[in-house]
């Protein structure tokens, strides 16, 4: 490492530094909300007579694999391959434990709530994901929040179901019957099943962050730590409820490897956010992305937009300033 001594204040170094971070973060959040909002809509491309061709449990296994590959990768090219030479210390391992069983929960339960709901429904109910982890950001983490952050959150709140009411507009009722499966539908198991993730997605997410910000390791290795769990829990899982005679791949198509990658690219993205940001950040992501599924349902399945959907893009922009001014 190069390292300049006697720098001033005024150096365009340090004038550009933090610039350059500003733009390094702008692009991973821009991504992610990407990648989050067209979770949904690219799932139900995949469907072939309304139901999904491939293993949900095959696909999380997958994405696992690869989040390991890259996270093992990214440890060799660091030279930190030294961590993994001798017996790692149980204490230290262990905490990964916990974080991998709880994604391994969700992801299932993101493939499995397509059967119960559709796209837009999904994205726009998850978002009580923003409440559950604000709470157990504050209790578990201890993180005191100013009214106006709390303020800042409520309009997140506001924000989905905003777009919620709207999207009762999104169908076109000539057109109901014909495009069925475009149509905004709900179940009460459904409901169920949202409640669920939503807790266990904060809990899993105010959890990892934990663990990530109290051991000082280098973030490759604490992603390969989360990600070795992650295949083992996931591989137990997909193997032993396979009851089927389809083989571990059948039905992955080019759109399920999109999938896949895209997902796998969040992950580790994620990490980032938690390590060097916060849980919050990742709730204005999530609520971003909210709106990243709509216009991709629109452009794709061929959902209708009203005049009212800029309320909630209006409600997270205002949530963002007063929650970071």
């Amino acid at each position: 490492m190069i390292v300049i001594q006697n720098v001033g204040v005024s150096s365009p170094a340090r004038i550009k530094a933090p610039r350059l971070n500003r733009i390094k973060w702008g692009v991973l959040l821009g991504l992610m909300v990407l990648i989050y909002g067209s979770h949904a809509p690219l799932i139900t491309l995949t469907k072939v007579d309304g139901r999904v061709p491939f293993s949900a449990s095959s696909c999380v296994l997958m994405i696992e694999l690869v989040k390991l590959f890259i996270s093992l990768l990214s440890l060799l090219l660091a030279g930190g391959t030294s961590a993994l030479l001798g017996p790692p210390d149980l204490l230290t391992v262990a905490p990964y434990a916990v974080p991998a069983a709880l994604y391994a929960l969700n992801n299932n339960l993101v493939v499995l709530m397509q059967a119960y709901m559709d796209p837009s429904s999904f994205q726009i109910l998850s978002n009580l994901k923003i409440a559950s982890t604000a709470l157990l950001y504050s209790l578990c983490l201890r993180k005191r929040l100013r009214p106006v952050q709390w303020l800042g959150l409520g309009l997140l709140v506001a924000a989905g179901v905003s777009h919620s009411y709207n999207t009762l507009d999104l169908v076109d009722p000539e057109g109901a019957e014909a495009e069925e499966s475009s149509r905004l539908h709900i179940t009460a198991w459904g409901l169920f099943l949202v409640f669920v993730y939503c807790c266990v997605s904060g809990l899993a997410a105010v959890y990892t962050e934990r663990v990530l910000k109290s051991q000082r390791l280098p973030l490759s290795l604490q992603n390969f730590y989360l990600y070795v769990f992650g295949v083992s829990i996931n591989g137990l899982s997909s193997f032993s409820s396979s009851t089927s005679d389809k083989s571990f791949l059948e039905g992955f198509s080019g759109k399920v490897w999109v999938i896949v990658a895209g997902q796998a690219a969040n992950g580790l993205l994620m990490s980032v956010v938690l390590k060097h940001g916060s849980g919050i950040t990742r709730l204005f992501v999530i609520a971003s992305s909210m709106l990243v599924n709509a216009l991709l349902s629109w452009a794709v399945l061929g959902l209708q937009l009203s005049t009212s959907f800029l309320l909630p893009v209006s409600l997270i922009g205002l949530a963002a300033y007063l929650y970071y001014r």
